[in-house]
């Protein structure tokens, strides 16, 4: 996994650097890497100069699909997901590359470390995808910065593109406007949400005695224009999914509340539902070795004895995987990158 480390200075600050790299050393503020099999140095100084309307820059790839899990929320799971899922398409034989573009957070990359890390400590073989990371932005950013952000994403996806049937995409849990603009890529939107009215205000307004729906809130919007700038270019309609992400294995009121007041919304903003994860210890307690629940349930890769835990969270992201597939593979074909076998 060793690569050689290039930077350079760019508007954004986004020197390169392998992953394996950063995972054996001390992380540095502003960083853009790529796994070693791929170098991606990008060249923003020319990029700016030659960067086209927001609109332009929608990559023509048809080969691959990209999934990004976004809600400008924070606290939802979006990292636990993108990466539970980006495995399990590994684990299903399909290649996967990563990005995120959670500027500053990072979760998605540090599970990538930590992913490295503990294969080197066990000897294990742990797949991992070809992954990308944007640094953090200048403090007040121009417009100019913004588009050469922008072309650059457009230019990271096109090649990975050359090399992987999936591309997932994370995202910051706040109005970011790489996230925006990812939004208008996404071939399939995943929306997780804690199951309470709470995180639910980010898609709608409710009446505040009956709960009824009376209005869509900004995060639903900004869905909307992303469709309507990808119908605009001739592309094929986004799968938007709002997962119902830690949900209680009881049946509690505000459940069944929050369940009718998605299956409204659905209606109204078309998008389609599916269960997430439940409320589960085990999957906070994989991020230190970087592992998910489809990784194999062997005390050489775990680190400890598996339990009926890690069974119930492997059945878990093997469900949630089919129900992405069930909605997904219909729109797949004529060359397009294969679902319907993932699911199996």
């Amino acid at each position: 996994m060793r690569g050689k480390i290039a930077r350079m200075t760019a508007p954004l600050g986004y020197p390169v650097e392998t992953t394996h790299e950063r995972a054996t050393k001390k992380l540095e503020p502003g960083f853009f890497s790529a796994s070693a099999e791929s170098e991606h140095v990008a060249d923003l100084a020319n990029i700016k100069q030659r960067s086209p309307p927001m609109m332009d820059l929608a990559s023509e790839r048809s080969s691959v699909r990209v999934i990004v899990v976004a809600n400008e929320k924070g606290g939802s799971g979006k990292s636990t997901i993108a990466f539970n899922l980006a495995i399990a398409l590994m684990k299903s034989g399909l290649s996967v590359a990563s990005i995120d573009l959670d500027t500053r957070q990072r979760s998605f990359t540090h599970f990538i470390d930590n992913r490295l890390a503990w294969s080197g400590v066990t000897g294990t073989k742990l797949p991992t995808p070809e992954h990308c990371c944007f640094g953090e932005d200048t403090p007040q950013p121009e417009a100019a910065d913004e588009d050469a952000a922008r072309a650059e994403l457009v230019r990271v996806i096109d090649d990975l593109a050359s090399r992987h049937q999936y591309i997932v995409i994370d995202t910051a849990g706040h109005n970011h406007f790489l996230s925006r603009f990812a939004h208008c890529m996404a071939d399939t939107l995943i929306t997780p949400m804690n199951d309470s009215f709470v995180d639910l205000d980010v898609l709608a307004t409710l009446d505040p005695g009956t709960t009824a729906i009376t209005g869509v809130s900004h995060f639903g919007q900004a869905v909307e224009q992303a469709r309507q700038q990808r119908a605009e270019r001739g592309k094929p309609p986004m799968d938007w999914i709002v997962m119902r992400n830690r949900l209680s294995v009881l049946s509690t009121r505000n459940k069944r509340d929050v369940g009718a007041a998605l299956a409204e919304l659905s209606r109204m903003l078309d998008f389609r539902t599916i269960e997430g994860l439940t409320e589960r210890v085990i999957f906070r307690e994989f991020y230190p070795k970087g592992l998910t629940a489809l990784d194999d349930l062997k005390q050489a890769t775990l680190g400890t004895r598996p339990t009926m835990s890690h069974v119930a969270a492997q059945m878990e992201i093997q469900g949630l995987l089919t129900a992405l597939m069930v909605g997904t593979a219909t729109r797949i074909g004529n060359g397009d990158a294969p679902l319907a076998h993932a699911a199996a």
